[in-house]
């Protein structure tokens, strides 16, 4: 009995065994700003989440904000630290930077305007400090994404001109 091996399996698994890390990444300021977006971001959907959100609209468009651009910022956390992009040059990731973070910044600034518009002690006096303190942090979270959308965009524009 003779057994081979097809070069199909022996390219897979030579080509993907290891997976790169960069670690410099998080040391960019486009790396700490998606760091610090994890972060407040997940601070604030707790926020809301801790109290009666589903009680009132307005808070469940804000919870469907912080946690669909918190998971999606994770992943593409994971795709830069892991340098998973060099792997998909397929995928123009440039524009797809920007349009994430331009669309996060755009929905999340809405969603911190909506936050901090329904805020009152009238609503439920017993959720007041969660729901004010999460529109705070949701417009620093708005800052940061209005950040990497300007990092994204020179990123974009000096890849455009080459």
């Amino acid at each position: 009995v003779t057994t081979t091996s097809s070069s199909f399996t022996a390219n897979l698994s030579a080509s993907s065994s290891t997976l790169a890390y960069d670690r410099e990444f998080l040391r960019t300021v486009p790396g700490l700003l998606m760091v610090t977006e994890i972060v407040l971001g997940l601070l604030v959907w707790t926020l809301i989440a801790g109290t009666e959100y589903f009680l009132y609209p307005a808070f469940g468009w804000v919870m469907f904000v912080a946690v669909f651009y918190w998971v999606l910022t994770v992943f593409f956390l994971i795709i830069y630290m892991t340098m998973t992009y060099t792997r998909i040059p397929q995928v123009p990731w440039t524009m797809v930077g920007l349009c994430f973070n331009g669309s996060a910044f755009v929905l999340y600034l809405i969603a911190a305007i909506v936050d901090a518009s329904s805020v009152t002690k009238d609503l439920d006096n017993h959720n007041y400090n969660s729901w004010a303190a999460s529109s705070f942090f949701a417009f620093v979270v708005t800052s940061c994404y209005a950040g990497n959308t300007y990092f994204s965009f020179i990123s974009w524009r000096s890849r455009t001109l080459q």
